[in-house]
C-alpha cells in the first residue's frame, strides 16, 4: 500500500533529527550503532539513508519496504533521504545510519580516504543517468565533443554525475576547464536551470529525464540507462546504485546484513518479473509528481539498469576505478593502492534464501 503523506513527513522529520545530532556525534564509528544489529534482542533495527528516495535509480529501497520484504525477513528498516549520494555517505561515515543506498563508486572514494565501506548488494549495473541537452542548445551540442564553452549541470561537485561528466568530456578531447560546472541538483531545480538557460546541458536521472522530454525542455544526448548505452559512453559497465555499509558493521552483524540482502535480492527478482505499471502501482502515490503516466514511463525507460539478483557485474568495479582514478583527485593519488575486493562483497548474495 502507498505510504500516506503523514508518514513521508515522518521520514523528513527523522532525517532532520539525524542531521541535527551528526555534528555533535562527530565521526563516530558505525561500531556504535551495532547495538541495533545481531547483538540486540528481538528484531534488529536498521536505518538506511537513500541518496534521493524518489529517484528511479534508487527505487528498490522504497519498493522493498512497500512489498513487505524487510518485514518478512524480520528486520525493522527506517528509510531516510538526502538529495545526493555524496551527502548520504557523510552521514554513514559519521555513524548515524547503518547503510546507504547510493552509488557504488563512493566505496572506492572512501577507501582512498582510509575508510572501509563495502557494497553488500548491487542494485544497478549501469548509472541509470543521461546527459540531456536543452532545446535551445540542441543545435550547438550534438555530443560530448561540443561541451567546450558550455554550462553543464551536475547534482553537486564531487558527485557521480560530476565525475561522469568529466570522463565523457575528456574522452572527447574536452578539458574540465573548457566548460562551466553548475550545481543543478535534480528534479525541479534541474528543470528550472535547463529551462531558464542556467545550464545548456546536464546529467540527471528519471523521473527528471522523462519530464525534460515530455515538456519539450530538451532531449537525451547520452543515455546510460541501458547496458548498450553505458558501454558506448564509458567503454564498459558502471555499477551504480547499491547498498553499502561500514565494513566493521558488516563483520559484527552478518545475520542482520543477510536479512537486508535477502530482502533486496527478492525485490530485484520481483522487478525483473513485473512491468513498469506494476512497479509504479506499488510505489507511494506522491512519487509520481501528479503525472502517473509519466512516472510509469520513467520506470520503463530506466528499469534496464537494474540487476536481477543483486550481483556485482563482472568488470564493473574496474570501469569505476578507471573513471575515478582519472578525475577524482582523492582517488587519483591512491589509485594503485585501491583494493577493489574490499569495496564490495558477494558473500551475502551467494547465501540469499
Amino acid at each position: 500500500m502507498p505510504i500516506p503523506t503523514r508518514n513521508r513527513r515522518r521520514i523528513v522529520v527523522a532525517l532532520t533529527a539525524v542531521l541535527a545530532v551528526a555534528p555533535l556525534a562527530g565521526c563516530r564509528s558505525s561500531d556504535a550503532s551495532a547495538e541495533n544489529g545481531d547483538a540486540a534482542s528481538g528484531r534488529p533495527q536498521v536505518t538506511i539513508m537513500v541518496g534521493g528516495i524518489d529517484k528511479v535509480i534508487y527505487l528498490p529501497a522504497m519498493l522493498t519496504q512497500q512489498l513487505g520484504y524487510f518485514d518478512d525477513e524480520g528486520v525493522d528498516v527506517k528509510l531516510l533521504t538526502e538529495p545526493s549520494g555524496a551527502s548520504a555517505e557523510n552521514v554513514l561515515v559519521a555513524g548515524q545510519v547503518q547503510g546507504v543506498v547510493g552509488f557504488y563508486d563512493h566505496t572506492i572514494t572512501l577507501q582512498a580516504q582510509g575508510k572501509c565501506i563495502e557494497s553488500v548488494v548491487q542494485l544497478a549495473k549501469v548509472p541509470g543517468e543521461a546527459e540531456v541537452v536543452s532545446t535551445a542548445a540542441a543545435k550547438s551540442i550534438t555530443g560530448a565533443g561540443d561541451f567546450s564553452g558550455k554550462k553543464l549541470g551536475v547534482t553537486s561537485p564531487g558527485s557521480s554525475t560530476d565525475y561522469l561528466t568529466q570522463y565523457l568530456s575528456a574522452k572527447n578531447g574536452i578539458d574540465t576547464s573548457d566548460y562551466t560546472t553548475v550545481t543543478a541538483g535534480a528534479g525541479s531545480t534541474f528543470l528550472a536551470a535547463l529551462d531558464n538557460g542556467g545550464i545548456d546541458a546536464g546529467m540527471t536521472t528519471d523521473p527528471t529525464i522523462a519530464t525534460v522530454v515530455s515538456k519539450g525542455l530538451g532531449k537525451v544526448l547520452i543515455d546510460m540507462r541501458t547496458e548498450e548505452g553505458t558501454k558506448k559512453a564509458l567503454g564498459g559497465l558502471y555499477p551504480a546504485a547499491s547498498m553499502y555499509m561500514d565494513c566493521a558493521y558488516v563483520d559484527q552483524n552478518p545475520e542482520t546484513v543477510q536479512k537486508l540482502v535477502n530482502a533486496f535480492a527478492h525485490t530485484m527478482q520481483w522487478i525483473s518479473q513485473h512491468d513498469a505499471a506494476d512497479i509504479a502501482a506499488k510505489m507511494p502515490t506522491d512519487y509520481n509528481g501528479g503525472d502517473p503516466a509519466l512516472y510509469e514511463q520513467s520506470i520503463k525507460d530506466s528499469s534496464p539498469m537494474f540487476t536481477t539478483d543483486g550481483r556485482m557485474p563482472e568488470g564493473g568495479p574496474e570501469t569505476v576505478l578507471d573513471v575515478l582514478g582519472t578525475f577524482s583527485d582523492t582517488v587519483k593519488a591512491k589509485k594503485d593502492d585501491i583494493d577493489l575486493s574490499k569495496t564490495y562483497t558477494t558473500t551475502f548474495v551467494d547465501n540469499v534464501s
